[in-house]
């Protein structure tokens, strides 16, 4: 099976105390389900877009299952409750190139 990558945009950030408590409650959930974070903050620069993307999070999992799996696990499901609407978002998860 093909290393995933779960990428999370930031489009919008409306209360960044929520983040805060989603981030201290996600980053630990993630890890935990055997994600490994690679990059995470604002783009270094932005050549194409509309640039409202804030913050972009890179997360290398095991494979897609596990990706699907860590989002839907109780421990981030509780991180997503703390971020209820302080930011709007886009998550996706992509399978890597095989070796």
């Amino acid at each position: 099976m093909a290393v995933a990558y779960w990428i999370n945009y930031f489009t919008t950030v409306h209360d960044q105390e929520k983040v805060a408590a989603y981030a201290a409650l996600a980053g630990p959930a993630i890890t935990q389900a055997g994600g490994r974070f690679l990059a995470r903050g604002p783009a270094a620069a932005v050549f194409e877009g509309a640039g409202t993307v804030q913050r972009t999070t890179l997360i290398a999992f095991p494979d897609a299952d596990a990706a699907v799996a860590a989002y839907h696990s109780p421990a981030y499901q509780e991180a997503l409750r703390a971020l209820g609407d302080g930011a709007e978002r886009e998550i996706r998860i992509v399978e890597g190139l095989p070796d």
